[in-house]
């Protein structure tokens, strides 16, 4: 296990925002999450790409982060695949490809983990990231036991599951996929890609949607009729080419960030009555 003081979390999170961490550890092996789970304090990241570090300095944080270090994928079975939670997401829809499984091609070029995207049930377009998962292996810290549990014990629901209010870390995953044609899958996998680049704004840092869909409205468009398509703040700005993304134009801050969460929270319950919760964590 890697252990590092004051570490850099500017290249960490997807915002770009500078802040740095007295304490954080990369773990590799189950062993190693065991070590940890006893401190206090602690922020378990995996990609970054949801999250809000509002803090310039972390000091009394321990901070955990699941990427790279403990990533892989295994094929148990024809169309059954072993997944641990730190590996990317592009990682594995280009693996899955690569052996003829469909179901991962919206993940392609989607920005994050494994984990993140079975904490948060990672979707769009009627696909979310459980239609795939057969079990999910996890640490409880607060029971300090490993558990593995089926999808159906898991509850997911939009955004949401069993895992949203407790302290856990996922170990790995369990996914069926279908067989299907190679090409076919990459030009799926390509063309999400293109949909994607095309209406989001994948050229400046942004940590994707900032608020969780209200039923039977869309974010965006109510963020453009109030009038803060394009509204700046410091080095923030509600991007002009997706309300529903705010974007790192130039060098911005926490602040600049929450300030224009805020006002798109305000404006819109005045003029549609609607609640605005946040699909980002602020750290």
């Amino acid at each position: 296990m890697k252990i590092y003081k004051n570490f850099d979390l500017t290249n960490y999170n997807s915002y770009h925002l500078h802040s740095v961490a007295e304490n954080v550890f990369f773990p590799e092996t189950i062993e190693d999450f065991e070590e940890i789970i006893g401190m206090q304090n602690l922020n378990v990241i995996g990609g970054g790409c949801n999250i809000i570090f509002s803090k310039e300095k972390y000091e009394k944080e321990n901070f955990i982060f699941v990427r790279e270090n403990f990533s892989g994928i295994e094929k148990i079975s024809a169309n059954t695949l072993r997944v641990k939670s730190g590996t990317d997401l592009k990682d594995l829809s280009v693996f899955a490809m690569d052996n003829s499984l469909s179901g991962m091609e919206f993940y392609y070029d989607i920005p994050g983990t494994v984990g993140g995207a079975t904490i948060m049930n990672a979707g769009c377009q009627g696909v979310s990231f459980s239609d795939f998962i057969l079990t999910i292996t996890y640490f409880d810290v607060k029971e300090n036991v490993i558990l593995k549990i089926t999808k159906d014990e898991a509850a997911f629901g939009y955004r949401k599951n069993i895992f949203s209010n407790k302290n856990v870390f996922i170990l790995e995953v369990e996914l069926k996929l279908s067989e299907g044609r190679m090409d076919e899958i990459r030009t799926l996998m390509e063309k999400n890609k293109e949909i994607r680049w095309n209406k989001q704004p994948r050229e400046f840092p942004n940590a994707g949607s900032v608020f969780k869909r209200p039923d039977g409205f869309f974010v965006g468009p109510m963020i453009t009729e109030v009038g803060l398509k394009g509204k700046k703040c410091g080095g923030a700005m509600i991007s002009d080419k997706h309300a529903g993304f705010i974007i790192n134009v130039d060098n911005a801050t926490a602040s600049d960030i929450m300030n224009l969460i805020q006002e798109c929270q305000e404006k819109v319950k005045e003029k549609f009555g609607v609640d605005l919760n946040l699909e980002q964590k602020i750290i």
